[in-house]
């Protein structure tokens, strides 16, 4: 699905020949394409109208590149990703972007409601695109790094009441959910590094196409990058630190029953021995067991003795 608008907010028709008219006067003005979903046409237009390389359309086609950024003849090609929280989990997406110094050009698999919302006040006020591709770009690559936001609100959300549950009732499934949290992190900690790296590039070519002005801007997309590298390196260390807790209070409530089971053997302890004591076939306690003053005897013992155990067992603040 193809969605044409110019730097006017002016919205065309995205057929070939629109498209290919839209590169004739683009000296003129400047125009953004977006391509969801791209079928054999699409790829057919960006390779023979856009004239865009076979190695980026193979990048499109076969997804899961790494962040990176190549440059061609009068145009760079760029692939970022975004994330989405889907469920439980974070689902990342995969976004491909051309520019040059009059058009701008992304092309996604999935649908993006950042770039629909972008649209629509691009459409409400054109002003906003300065009439410049290049901001028109910016504008485009500022709404998809800040998607990442919410997401890793959402994470740090998330860990939180994990390490409650952790000290509260630290499960098997607690445990699981810490694993795949970490992995889910590290994966889009590995993301947000490289996409780090990609826009320090993005701000030195920004400004050789778009000039000085342009490469303002894209650094603060740069510096929104860091912050999102920073905090999933935080939300890392929190999981980190979250499975050690899980550890120790797991180890905690181990100790814990083992110390009653400890206690209520140690009471047992000296019972067995009386019980054992006047069960010996002597012959003072073979005539003498049958009597009520053996049988006070050997109760009033066992009762001393467990007296005696629980009363340590208090001073110690072992009850």
């Amino acid at each position: 699905m193809r969605k044409l608008i110019t730097t006017s907010g002016h919205l065309a028709e995205p057929t070939d020949e629109k498209i290919a008219a839209c590169i004739a006067d683009s000296e003129k003005e400047g125009f953004w394409l977006d391509i969801e979903a791209p079928d054999a046409d699409d790829y057919r237009l960006l390779e023979d109208v856009l004239k865009f390389h076979p190695l980026t359309i193979e990048d499109i086609q076969e997804p899961n590149e790494r962040p990176k950024l190549d440059e061609y003849s009068g145009y760079v090609f760029v692939v970022l990703f975004t994330a989405r929280v889907v469920g439980d989990d974070v689902h990342l997406m995969e976004q491909h972007l051309y520019y040059a110094k009059r058009m701008a050009i992304t092309v996604h698999q999935e649908a993006q409601p950042e770039l629909d919302d972008l649209r629509e006040r691009i459409g409400k006020g054109p002003e906003i695109t300065k009439g410049d591709p290049g901001f028109l770009l910016y504008l485009v690559i500022d709404r998809l790094v800040d998607a990442m936001f919410p997401v890793l609100d959402h994470l740090d959300e998330t860990i939180d009441d994990i390490q409650d549950r952790v000290l509260e009732d630290p499960s098997v499934q607690v445990l699981r959910r810490v694993y795949d949290l970490k992995h889910t992190v590290i994966d889009l900690r590995r993301q947000l590094g490289a996409q780090r790296d990609l826009f320090q590039q993005l701000v030195t070519r920004s400004a050789q196409i778009h000039g000085t002005d342009a490469a303002l801007y894209y650094r603060d997309v740069y510096d929104h990058i860091v912050r999102q590298y920073e905090t999933a390196d935080s939300l890392r260390d929190l999981l980190t630190g979250t499975m050690d807790v899980y550890l120790s209070t797991v180890s905690n409530r181990a100790n814990q029953t083992m110390k009653q089971l400890t206690l209520v053997a140690s009471l047992f302890l000296p019972l067995t021995f009386l019980t054992g004591f006047f069960g010996m076939n002597f012959a003072f306690l073979v005539s003498h067991i049958g009597s009520t003053t053996a049988f006070e005897l050997g109760a009033g013992l066992m009762v001393v003795a467990t007296a005696i155990q629980l009363w340590i067992f208090r001073i110690r603040k072992l009850l």
